[in-house]
């Protein structure tokens, strides 16, 4: 997990610095996702923003029920068709919506459509030619958590695939899932 959390934050720190709209902040979390599932990633998520936070980013504490919700989404997903193959195009929605949600309400409640991301450029132009604040901020997080989402379940998918993470994870039987499944499949065939 350290890991994991080592990659959302450095991935958080390169959006910050290069001015990046969408965060790259749960790469880490959505691999713990697929791998160790839900509650694991919710820990990594939380876990991150508490380091993200301490060390050059004070917004991210405010923004833990976001990394809590894309944790939950993407754990209970990962393992379904929705995140696998074309769907994975659809499944990235069901993941981001949630977190759009809650990522707007923040964003719009504590800071005003301002806060260290890229986005809140967009946010600020939107608002200026018209847009409700809050319309303006939901819009805006829409596209970049999906952005991001989809780009991260992509990456972890095919670093767990390409990398045959989960054959490395059954050898050392680390993750409960994995044992469970073997256990029911030597007593279905014995």
């Amino acid at each position: 997990m350290a890991l994991e959390i080592v990659f959302n934050v450095m991935g958080a720190f390169i959006a910050m610095n290069f001015s990046i709209p969408f965060y790259i902040d749960c790469i880490g979390t959505i691999l713990v996702a697929g791998l160790l599932g839900p509650w694991y990633a919710m820990l990594t998520g939380v876990l991150d923003s508490l380091t993200s936070g301490m060390t050059f980013d004070m917004y991210s504490f405010y923004y833990a029920p976001v990394q809590l919700l894309t944790d939950f989404f993407a754990g209970m997903l990962y393992h379904t068709p929705w995140l696998k193959g074309y769907k994975t195009i659809l499944g990235a929605i069901l993941v981001g919506v949630p977190t759009s949600l809650a990522s707007a309400f923040i964003t719009a409640l504590l800071f005003h459509g301002i806060t260290s991301g890229a986005s809140s450029a967009i946010v600020i132009l939107f608002n200026s030619i018209g847009l409700n604040l809050v319309t303006s901020i939901f819009i805006v997080q829409v596209l970049t958590d999906y952005t991001d989402k989809l780009f991260a379940v992509i990456l972890t998918r095919t670093l767990i695939e390409r990398g045959r993470l989960y054959e490395k994870w059954e050898e050392k039987q680390w993750k409960d899932t994995v044992t469970l499944k073997a256990k029911c499949k030597e007593k279905l065939f014995s």
